[in-house]
């Protein structure tokens, strides 16, 4: 059931925001070169790797965030800065709950290279299920709680997931979007 709800809402919003997807691709063409739309290496079920979708926030002549220490502010666009405070950068990762990769709620990606934190994931079991759009975790501090924590929030919601709690995550991930909560980039 959960697959099939997956399916068809991922599709019901990916039509009813193709505007948004649309208007977002050109403004990020009309600001800076490059893509509108980026992949990158996040790990999904079992901790296997997929390319998870993204709108581009940021400069393509970005030096490569993880092994250089750059300021990464002062490469957003100010059209970047817009989709990240409003999580339309997360608008493409519906193509990935269709194709599979993700689900709509579930424990979001670590970043590839947050080894750590994928470690501890594993420990707690939290790999066993398909990443989300938006999460437990997510909804419950997203920039303003530790990794500790998430794992933490990402666990209860593994050995507790219902299509009850889901509807609460997606019902709470609407209100902090509207309000920008728990955003700090």
């Amino acid at each position: 059931m959960k697959r099939l709800f997956d399916i068809i809402s991922a599709s019901a919003v990916l039509i009813v925001f193709s505007p948004v997807l649309l208007v977002t691709s050109y403004l990020i063409k009309k600001e800076s070169e490059g893509p509108a739309i980026f992949t990158q290496k996040r790990p999904g079920l079992n901790n296997e790797l997929f390319d998870i979708y993204k709108f581009r926030s940021m400069r393509i002549d970005t030096p490569h965030l993880a092994t250089d220490k750059i300021d990464a502010s002062k490469y957003i666009t100010k059209t970047g800065k817009f989709i990240r405070k409003t999580s339309i950068d997360e608008l493409p990762q519906l193509y990935n709950i269709i194709k599979g990769d993700m689900s709509v709620v579930g424990p979001r990606p670590a970043l590839y290279n947050q080894y750590e934190l994928i470690e501890a994931r594993t420990k707690e079991n939290v790999h066993t299920v398909r990443p989300g759009l938006t999460g437990l975790a997510q909804v419950m501090g997203r920039d303003d709680i530790s990794d500790y924590e998430k794992v933490q929030f990402d666990k209860y919601y593994v050995e507790n997931r219902t299509f009850l709690i889901d509807m609460y995550i997606i019902f709470k991930t609407i209100k902090n979007t509207v309000t920008s909560d728990g955003v700090k980039h």
